[in-house]
């Protein structure tokens, strides 16, 4: 049986595209259930072929995929997965997004240029997808894109966790590693009950506008500084942030975000920066040939395992931020 039923007219489905099925496979042992058999496929000219091996009419579906690189060819097996649930006459389709594909294009920066958050929350709508559930979107406005519920989870608890067992005491600062963060990083100075930093990024005046010059905002001399970001994707920011925490005596320096993206030049920029540990979660499969010694990942299926279980009962994913992420 791949369902767990709440009633004689509604059960619940869990589907897994092929980008991650790992984690799919721990939030469905989680819960007690068995992924939906499928059959996906891709054919010689890339298209994608789907279909389920079971009836799924009158489910409660949740279609579960990550998006790694190559991210459109796992964002359009989704929306193919959602497409053929809808067909076969499933009662409700949640997407699960944890690192939502295109985040970071949320709004125009200059002229002629795409929102293309918006573009995949309309596709996702138009291919029949109910809801919708991330973790730690790159903006909060996303939630406005989609035309129904999108749960935005936050990975802070399960990173904070682990920080806070190993590493907090009245020595920490939490750094924001730029403007941007700000939010987040007060956040975690709340939950650590910690002081917060913030480096500044601006242009040298004495350059042609190619170097910048980081200044910290706060105390960080002679402390363990906890930098914090919702990705680290080709390492660029948190690494050079890392060295300005270093050059300024921080004793020693942390890194924490909730997506691994890990591009191009990320394993050795990471690996070159002394960093004490970077702590991750697996929204993201750690890239194949990628070896950071010095990286540790934490699970989210726990808190996507709970977020599905309370959407599947009616319950209240705000309960998920007090708490913990473990399923009842």
């Amino acid at each position: 049986m791949s369902g767990l039923k709440r009633n004689s007219e509604q059960h619940l489905m869990l589907f897994s595209g092929r980008a991650y099925p790992e984690l799919a496979h721990s939030v469905a042992e989680l819960m007690g259930v068995e992924l939906v058999p499928s059959r996906l496929i891709a054919y010689a000219n890339s298209e994608i072929y789907v279909r389920y091996e079971e009836s799924v009419r009158g489910s409660d579906a949740f279609v579960i995929q990550s998006h790694p690189a190559p991210v459109n060819e796992w964002l359009m097996e989704q929306l193919i997965m959602v497409d053929a649930l809808k067909r076969a006459s499933a009662k409700r389709i949640t997407v699960v997004a944890p690192c939502f594909p295109y985040a970071r294009q949320d709004k125009k920066h200059l002229g002629r240029e795409p929102i293309s958050a918006r573009l995949v929350s309309d596709l996702f709508r138009t291919a029949g997808a109910d809801r919708i559930m991330s973790v730690d979107l790159h903006a909060a406005q996303i939630q406005g894109f989609f035309n129904g519920p999108l749960d935005h989870l936050s990975g802070l608890p399960v990173l904070a966790d682990y920080v806070e067992k190993k590493y907090c005491d009245d020595n920490m600062v939490v750094v924001s590693p730029d403007a941007g963060r700000v939010r987040l990083a007060d956040m975690w100075s709340d939950r650590l009950k910690v002081p917060l930093a913030i480096i500044h990024k601006r242009h040298d005046p004495t350059q042609a506008n190619l170097v910048k010059v980081y200044e910290v905002v706060g105390d960080v001399e002679g402390r363990t500084c906890m930098l914090v970001d919702d990705m680290i994707d080709t390492g660029g920011t948190i690494c050079q942030a890392a060295n300005a925490l270093l050059e300024r005596g921080a004793a020693r320096v942390i890194a924490a975000a909730t997506h691994a993206v890990l591009s191009g030049p990320a394993e050795e920029r990471l690996n070159a920066t002394p960093f004490e540990e970077i702590i991750v979660t697996n929204t993201l499969p750690v890239p194949k040939g990628i070896d950071i010694p010095k990286m540790t990942v934490l699970s989210i299926a726990p808190l996507l395992a709970r977020a599905i279980h309370e959407v599947f009962e009616d319950g209240s994913v705000t309960s998920l931020f007090t708490n913990g992420a473990n399923v009842h």
